[in-house]
């Protein structure tokens, strides 16, 4: 009898143990649930996809993907509050402010790349662009190999000036580069005839245009610096279980075609605070996308 109280006493405890056992937490998704609070990085001026309107809130078709998966991982969590801290990152903090934990997801356009992803992690695919460059039609400047011997501008710790950088070495094109603390300092410089060029993905670079005084007196070259790149929300590297539930919830919002009206709202309609109309329409390539959601960094599996 003895003996049968000891098993029974052994399988209660079992049964007890597991459910506990399979809701234990790590990583990101035990800090928020142990702090009840996610904290997104954003942009200040990489309009449309995250920057500051006129109250100093930050909005842009990247934040609303991310608020997107916040509410998935309030679900995930069972969480009836979920504190959303907001947090200003730049091209250069970006990633090391997510590696060291002051921020749980950057909600940008940061490009996803193979060397990036060595050091962190990215959910699936939102958006494809190109490095090119943006000048005064007055500069007469048709191509890269006519930035030979002048001043170009480019964002510091972004994949744009590395690759301008490549350029000018493999052209010996002789190019003296200017790094700028942020988009609108950069563009300000091409403004302000600092610089005769500034590289940059052509959606911001259309985007500073759409804003800027003049529009008409721009041009966005012909000319790429690279293949068609991705922009993905970053996160923590080895983090399987946060990623699963950011990779869940993004993909549910591009199969579903939720993520194709958040993009009409940022791109082909007039957005705040100057109510300007990017008319950029879906491309093929990111429809397909959104059809087959992918993390992947490699420009030729987006064709």
């Amino acid at each position: 009898m003895k003996h049968r109280q000891i098993i029974g006493c052994l399988l209660a405890g079992a049964l007890c143990t597991t459910p506990a056992m399979a809701q234990e937490l790590t990583g990101t998704l035990k800090n928020i649930k142990d702090t009840g609070a996610i904290t997104l990085g954003f942009r200040d001026s990489s309009i449309p996809f995250s920057y500051l309107d006129d109250n100093q809130k930050p909005i842009g078709y990247a934040m609303d993907i991310c608020y997107k998966i916040v509410d998935a991982v309030k679900k995930e969590l069972k969480l009836d509050k979920l504190e959303v801290k907001l947090n200003p990152v730049t091209s250069s903090t970006r990633i090391p402010l997510l590696a060291n934990g002051t921020i749980d997801l950057e909600c940008g356009s940061t490009t996803n790349n193979a060397e990036r992803q060595k050091q962190i992690s990215y959910t699936n695919t939102h958006f494809l662009t190109a490095s090119r460059y943006v000048t005064k039609k007055a500069s007469k400047i048709n191509s890269i190999d006519d930035l030979k011997g002048k001043s170009v501008v480019s964002t510091a710790g972004t994949t744009n000036i590395k690759q301008l950088t490549e350029a000018n070495g493999a052209r010996n094109l002789n190019i003296n580069i200017i790094p700028a603390k942020d988009h609108a300092e950069a563009f300000l410089m091409v403004e302000t005839d600092r610089a005769v060029a500034f590289v940059m993905d052509d959606i911001l670079l259309a985007s500073l245009i759409a804003g800027s005084k003049a529009p008409a007196d721009y041009v966005i070259s012909k000319d790429a610096f690279s293949k068609p790149e991705p922009y993905g929300i970053m996160l923590r590297k080895d983090d399987p279980a946060f990623k699963k539930v950011v990779d869940a919830a993004t993909a549910a919002l591009y199969t579903g075609g939720e993520g194709q009206k958040i993009y009409d709202k940022w791109f082909t309609q007039k957005i705040p605070p100057k109510n300007l109309n990017l008319n950029v329409p879906i491309s093929s390539e990111l429809k397909n996308e959104f059809a087959k959601p992918s993390d992947s960094p490699d420009p030729d599996s987006y064709k």
